[in-house]
């Protein structure tokens, strides 16, 4: 479970926020959504295949960093 810790000067707003932040990253809100009500097979189908292409995407643009400026190709 994230955790925020609030300095005394700090408005409770902007620590609020940065909860929220946190468990927006690591997916919690979306899994108490997706768990609040019946899910139908045809609606677990597409999230899992909106999941993968996400993670696909990911995978891609994280993989155009790490080739370094040449990108594999030879001049």
């Amino acid at each position: 479970m994230p955790e925020v810790t609030v300095s005394k000067n700090e408005p409770i707003d902007r620590a609020l926020k940065r909860l929220k932040n946190k468990l927006e990253d690591e997916g919690i809100m979306e899994e108490v959504r997706r768990l609040r009500a019946f899910e139908t097979p045809t609606q677990k189908t597409k999230r899992k295949a909106k999941n993968n292409a996400k993670r696909r995407k990911m995978k891609r643009n994280r993989s155009n960093f790490t080739d370094g400026p040449s990108r594999g190709r030879s001049f």
